[in-house]
């Protein structure tokens, strides 16, 4: 027994830590959200995207179309831009080999530019149309590991889909956050599939940033579609890890997209500090706009 002042104090019983930390694992498994997210295809990732930023822009009046967004583009301006990703992307699953090292941004420049004056109507289904053919050529092109490459990019036809639904949820909110509308979230099941390209491609992040410092990486995305990754950072990390980073799984996301800074998140960090800030710098790389 101990006192504090007056009122005395009892110890815990013993073993009280280890009954509680067995029953804990006992209900859940450590790194894994619950309830678990259901496991979706990155075609179907990308055909929920593609739907729900649909939804957006049949929702927007005429007078928002015309609602600067982001660089120099207007609404349909963002939305010409994403005609020439998904042109891109066809000529891609076609095997075209001058899609495979094209500026992102610079070589949908001009099907941005070509909607300025159109009926905003005509924007929005040849967007959809533009979508739908996307998801029609995955359909027929066989093995979603099959490399492919455009706008500088060599990776697995389902990392491509994955990458194409953080694309347009990011400008999704682009769009949401110039019409001053309540922003979105990704479904878990899509949200998982993100965090998950999100946090194998830290490394590859870390190393064209120039992350200098070899380091053991413990990253924990908290709530829906979120999950835990040991990441080896440069070349022969120390061990153990020597830096953990824990945030929730929409936040690192935004990110990512580089639509908000490091400072800006709800974050714990232990170990090196000054090592995990230039980590979560790195992850803001990922960005294509």
């Amino acid at each position: 027994m101990m006192t504090h002042g007056r009122e005395p104090m009892a110890l815990p019983p013993s073993g009280l830590r280890e009954r509680v930390l067995e029953a804990s694992l006992g209900a859940r498994a450590a790194g894994h959200p619950v309830p678990e997210a259901a496991e979706i295809s990155a075609a179907e990732a990308f055909s929920r995207a593609a739907e729900a930023f649909y939804g957006l822009l049949d929702a927007l009046g005429d007078e928002d179309w015309r609602m600067p967004v982001l660089r120099d583009l207007d609404v349909q301006g963002l939305v010409g831009h994403l005609i020439g990703v998904e042109d891109h992307v066809h000529r891609c699953l076609s095997g075209d080999p001058e899609v495979a090292g094209a500026n992102h941004i610079d070589s949908t420049q001009p099907a941005a530019a070509c909607q300025a004056g159109r009926p905003c109507e005509q924007t929005r289904i040849e967007w959809r149309r533009a979508a739908e053919r996307t998801i029609e050529l995955v359909r027929a092109f066989g093995d979603p590991g099959t490399e492919v490459a455009v706008h500088g990019m060599r990776l697995p036809l389902r990392a491509l889909l994955v990458v194409r639904a953080f694309e347009l949820w990011t400008h999704d909110n682009d769009i949401r956050r110039a019409a001053r509308l309540p922003s979105s979230v990704p479904d878990a099941s899509t949200l998982a599939l993100m965090t998950g390209l999100a946090a194998r491609l830290l490394p590859y992040a870390a190393a064209r940033a120039g992350l200098e410092e070899p380091v053991n990486v413990h990253l924990v995305l908290t709530g829906p579609g979120g999950g835990t990754w040991d990441l080896a950072l440069g070349a022969d990390p120390p061990d153990p890890a020597s830096v953990c980073i824990v945030t929730d799984a929409v936040g690192f996301c935004r990110l990512v997209a580089n639509r908000v800074a490091p400072a800006d998140l709800d974050l714990h960090v232990t170990g090196d500090s000054c090592c995990a800030a230039k980590v979560l710098a790195a992850a803001a790389t990922l960005a294509l706009d």
